[in-house]
């Protein structure tokens, strides 16, 4: 007998058209544990995987830059996990999501300076970190939506970190955003493949398994 996709596997299983990189396995197994909808899941691997994108053209374009690699990739892979208790958030344009999954997130033992994407990722102002400007505009660029307020904020970054003008910052950035975005139909299409239904909640592991 064989059984449909799951939050683990819908988070690890390896995929091909899009390739997306698997969700960090502690995270993979909190969807599991809150019974994250198929859908979420699918969601927050297509905003992981253009995370670890930007997060390693960050590295390379910039390394004076100092970010937190490891908090910008649990921020994307999490920062919708609210629409487990909103799940209408999933279809419809709603905000109720954002404090519910910062609270769900501390509820479960993880520290707040991690918890804070999930509140945080769909604003952002001029004293945002860069970490949680590379979240946000990883949860715009999967689909390929441009926010120039947004960018300009990482243009600014980038240009303070190296000592370029934001013109020459704007160019290497608006390159990179335009390769990230010609395989935004796949990811859209890979997600839309999983259905807006909720899983069970798996109660055996209550508490957050460990740092990502």
């Amino acid at each position: 007998m064989t059984t449909g996709p799951s939050p683990l596997s819908t988070a690890l299983d390896e995929t091909h058209d899009p390739p997306l990189r698997p969700l960090p396995a502690a995270v993979a197994e909190l969807l599991r544990d809150v019974g994250a909808p198929l859908r979420l899941v699918a969601h927050l691997r297509a905003v992981h995987d253009v995370a670890a994108q930007l997060v390693d053209w960050v590295g390379a374009h910039r390394p004076e830059l100092a970010v937190d690699g490891g908090a910008v990739l649990f921020g994307a892979a999490t920062h919708d996990v609210g629409k487990t208790l909103h799940p209408a958030e999933l279809s419809a344009p709603g905000s109720r999501h954002e404090e519910a999954g910062r609270d769900l997130l501390l509820a479960r033992g993880v520290p707040p300076e991690l918890a804070r994407f999930a509140a945080g990722h769909a604003s952002w102002d001029a004293a945002a970190g860069v970490e949680d400007l590379l979240v946000s505009l990883a949860d715009k660029a999967w689909k390929n939506k441009r926010v120039p307020d947004l960018e300009d904020l990482l243009v600014a970054a980038l240009s303070r970190a190296g000592g370029r003008p934001p013109w020459e910052e704007f160019l290497a950035l608006d390159e990179f955003l335009t390769r990230v975005g010609e395989d935004a139909d796949r990811r859209l299409a890979w997600q839309a493949a999983h259905p807006v239904r909720g899983c069970s909640p798996d109660h055996r592991a209550p508490g957050w398994p460990g740092t990502v």
